[in-house]
C-alpha cells in the first residue's frame, strides 16, 4: 500500500448508498431500472455483486442480468426468490457477463436455459470459458503445478495439491451456452432505451467488458475498478510470458475520460463515486509493489516464490498462495519487459530476477 491505509483510501471514495446492502433473494435500486444484487461466494471474497437493467428486446419487456455467481445450490435458490419477488412478473431477456471468471460466467448456461435466452460476452472470454469448463485454464493441474514449481514452488505436497486442480474451474462453471453473441470494445448495447458502451480492459481477464451509460452516468465496472481491494493481475501456466500487469495499467486510462461523478458499479464491494481518485489510487499501490520488488531483485535474486512476502504482508493458506504467485510473476514480468529486470534459470530450473546490467 500507500502510506495511507485502506481505510483512509476508502474515505476518499463516496458510497451513495451508504452502508446499505441488498439482502439475499432480494435487490435495492441504484439507478433508475437497475437493480443490485448480492451473492455469497465461499471464499476468502465473499461476495459477488450482479445486476438487473430493465430491458425490452425484441418488442418483449423484461429484465437483462449482468454476472451470474458459481454455479452452486445456494446461488440458484437465491435467483429463484429473485425470479419469484424482483422482476415485477416479467422474464429474463438476456445475460451479459463481463469475463470468464467462475464467480461471473458460472451459472450463465443456468440461466439462459431456465429463460431460453443468450449469452452476451467477449469472443476472447467466451472460448477460454468454453476451454476452462472442459479442462482447465490456469487454476489446476499439471500445467499449473510446472508453471508453479519454474517459478519456486518447490515443496512436493503442494505441487501435488495443485496437480489435484485440474477440476477448479469446470467444478465451478460446469458448463457454458453452446451460441452466444459477441461484445466488443467501442459497441454499444441499448438496454431499456438506455445505451451502454462497452469498454474492453486487459490484464485480469482476456478481454473484459465493462458497460458505461452516458445517459445515467452508470458505469458496471465488473473486476477492472474495485473499491476496496486491487484486482488480480495475474501470469498464468497458458501464457506464461504475458505481462498482465502492463495491460491492466494501460486499461485503466480508458475509464478517465468519463465524469468525475459516474457511479460505479463494482463486482466486490458497494456502489461508489469518485472513479478518477480510486484509478489514482490503483496506479500509486502497484508504484509501490513495483519499488519494493525492485529493491528486493536489488538485494539479492527473487523468484516469485521468493517474492511473495515482499509483496504480501500477511500468512497465505496454498490456495491464496497460487493467486498470490500469479501477482508476483505479473509484477516481476513488468519490470523485467520494461527492461529493469533480467531473468535467469538455475540449475533447478527455477526462474529468478535481477535487475538489469
Amino acid at each position: 500500500m500507500t502510506s495511507a491505509t485502506k481505510d483512509q483510501l476508502e474515505a476518499r471514495l463516496h458510497y451513495p448508498q451508504g452502508d446499505a446492502l441488498p439482502e439475499p433473494g432480494r435487490t435495492l435500486l441504484v439507478a433508475p431500472g437497475v437493480k443490485w444484487i448480492r451473492m455469497a461466494l465461499p471464499f476468502a471474497l465473499d461476495h459477488i455483486n450482479l445486476w438487473l437493467l430493465r430491458d425490452t428486446l425484441d418488442g418483449r419487456e423484461g429484465w437483462t442480468v449482468v454476472d451470474t455467481c458459481i454455479a452452486r445450490d445456494e446461488a440458484k435458490a437465491q435467483w429463484e426468490q429473485i425470479f419469484a419477488d424482483e422482476l415485477d412478473g416479467l422474464p429474463v431477456l438476456r445475460v451479459i457477463v463481463t469475463h470468464m471468471h467462475p464467480d461471473h460466467i458460472g451459472l450463465a448456461q443456468w440461466l439462459c436455459e431456465r429463460w431460453s435466452c443468450r449469452l452476451w460476452i467477449s469472443g476472447t472470454d467466451y472460448h477460454m470459458a468454453r476451454i476452462g469448463s472442459r479442462s482447465t485454464t490456469g487454476f489446476g493441474g499439471d500445467g499449473a503445478a510446472a508453471f508453479f514449481r519454474a517459478h519456486g514452488l518447490l515443496d512436493p505436497d503442494a505441487l501435488e495439491k495443485i496437480r489435484a486442480r485440474a477440476g477448479y474451474y469446470p467444478g465451478l462453471v460446469p458448463g457454458v451456452p453452446s451460441q452466444y453473441r459477441r461484445l466488443m470494445d467501442g459497441q454499444v448495447v441499448t438496454i431499456g432505451g438506455h445505451g451502454w458502451r462497452c469498454i474492453a480492459g486487459y490484464g485480469h481477464a482476456p478481454e473484459h467488458i465493462a458497460l458505461y451509460s452516458e445517459d445515467l452516468q452508470v458505469l458496471i465496472s465488473g473486476d477492472m475498478v474495485l473499491p476496496r481491494i486491487s484486482t488480480n493481475v495475474s501470469v498464468y501456466d497458458v501464457e506464461p510470458e504475458s505481462d498482465p500487469l502492463t495491460l491492466f495499467l494501460d486499461s485503466l486510462q480508458r475509464y478517465l475520460p468519463l465524469p468525475p461523478d459516474t457511479l460505479v458499479l463494482p463486482s466486490h464491494g458497494k456502489p461508489f463515486t469518485g472513479l478518477h481518485e480510486r484509478i489514482r489510487q490503483l496506479e500509486e499501490h502497484h508504484d509501490d509493489r513495483l519499488a519494493e520488488v525492485l529493491e528486493a531483485c536489488g538485494q539479492r535474486p527473487h523468484s516469485a516464490w521468493e517474492m511473495i512476502p515482499v509483496l504480501f504482508h500477511r500468512p497465505l493458506d496454498l490456495h491464496q498462495s497460487t493467486f498470490a504467485m500469479g501477482e508476483s510473476v505479473a509484477h516481476l514480468h513488468r519490470l523485467w519487459f520494461q527492461g529493469r529486470l533480467r531473468r535467469t534459470q538455475d540449475a533447478d530450473g527455477v526462474w529468478r530476477f535481477s535487475p538489469q546490467n
